[in-house]
């Protein structure tokens, strides 16, 4: 038994939300015009999506964990399934909606580890209301809810519906969105705030939801909008993690060789996540969310980098910071 299952005395964590089949290839410098061919070191196939790849992070980090959304009846759902419930994630609550494709993302990655993506929504626009609903929070410690605004079936009363009833529960609620830019992302995403512990956008995301120009000012808004701690990841510039008490508390990221950004703010949130599960304080929980995502970002997909508690005690030993 691990650590954190000893520490939540048998009760899981639940990630609700997006789950995808990532296609990623490295490294494409150019797209080749017509039928052109280009030659790629590596292709893999992942689980990616914000509580997909979070789930899988947690159950490498020991913790027990479940997932709730939706897949297609298909190849890639097949794959999304049996692959997590490998890793060790209870996916009883991951359903299989016929009517969908199983929602996927072709990624063509930059040498510099960014990259832009091509993406098919599927089946994560089949989560209906009442699969929250028929969600048994009993055993449940935290509820990690991930990628309001691309969730039409749950986004708004659904969602908080949700975080309602597991505040009223005694479950700790955490929260990311990946905002559209549609003026609907805020009837999604402002009624579900004030019943959130810890919000993990990133700063890209926070500045451009909140209308700011200055981190000062997004964390005004989500604190001021009912969040209890707003935890905006900043990739290679670290973390800064603000409570009621204390704003803008700034730690450092690993100085690791990006290979691929893509899931890191996902192993963030596990890692973060990890840490509650255990007790820790908010600045720890933040330094093990670095640590997890540091790791992914040196391997290509969600899943590279980040295999057991060892790899980040490992980093977190070894590793240069950078500056804040």
């Amino acid at each position: 038994m691990s650590q954190s299952t000893r520490a939540l005395g048998g009760r899981r964590v639940l990630t609700v939300g997006l789950h995808v089949a990532d296609v990623l290839g490295r490294y494409v410098d150019a797209i080749p015009a017509g039928q052109g061919l280009a030659l790629l070191d590596e292709i893999r196939l992942t689980v990616a999506g914000t509580a997909a790849a979070t789930a899988v992070d947690l159950a490498r980090l020991g913790v027990p964990v479940a997932t709730v959304g939706a897949v297609g009846d298909d190849a890639l759902g097949v794959f999304l399934r049996s692959t997590m419930a490998a890793e060790g994630v209870d996916v009883d609550a991951l359903a299989v909606r016929s009517a969908h494709p199983t929602s996927a993302t072709m990624l063509p990655i930059r040498r510099d580890g960014s990259r832009p993506a091509l993406h098919v929504i599927g089946s994560n626009a089949a989560i209906r209301a009442d699969d929250l609903a028929a969600v048994d929070l009993d055993d449940v410690a935290v509820l990690h809810l991930g990628g309001t605004c691309l969730l039409p079936g749950i986004d708004g009363a659904p969602s908080v519906a949700l975080l309602r009833r597991a505040r009223a529960s005694g479950v700790v609620t955490t929260m990311d969105f990946i905002p559209t830019g549609d003026p609907a992302d805020r009837d999604a995403v402002l009624p579900c705030l004030p019943f959130v512990d810890y919000l993990f956008p990133s700063e890209e995301d926070a500045l451009s939801f909140a209308g700011a120009t200055t981190l000062d000012e997004a964390i005004a808004f989500y604190l001021d909008a009912g969040v209890t701690t707003v935890v905006i990841t900043r990739g290679a510039a670290g973390v800064s993690v603000s409570t009621r008490e204390r704003r803008d508390m700034r730690l450092a990221a690993y100085a690791v060789d990006v290979v691929d950004t893509t899931g890191c703010g996902d192993a963030f949130s596990a890692g973060f996540i990890w840490g509650l599960v255990d007790g820790a304080d908010v600045v720890e929980a933040a330094e093990r969310g670095l640590a997890c995502g540091s790791l992914v970002a040196t391997g290509l997909g969600s899943d590279a980098g980040l295999h057991s508690v060892s790899d980040v005690a490992r980093l977190r030993a070894e590793g240069v910071r950078g500056a804040v």
